[in-house]
């Protein structure tokens, strides 16, 4: 595999996490802000853990959402 194939390969792969994830996550704020357990102009953290047992990778990013 060159370089240019896995940087294509995790490209492909990010792109279907990140459309997952968004939805997921937008409906999970649509329904908090909607039952009042988050308020409008709040600042949440979120997390995304990226695992392979195969590379021993396990990674949690944390990042901030304005709402």
């Amino acid at each position: 595999m060159t370089d240019d194939q896995l940087k294509a390969a995790v490209a492909r792969f990010l792109k279907t996490v990140t459309f997952n994830a968004q939805r997921e996550l937008e409906k999970s704020v649509r329904k908090a802000l909607a039952s009042g357990r988050l308020q409008d102009g709040e600042v949440i953290t979120a997390g995304v853990t990226l695992s392979n047992k195969e590379m021993d990778l396990d990674i949690t990013i944390f990042s901030k959402i304005e709402l």
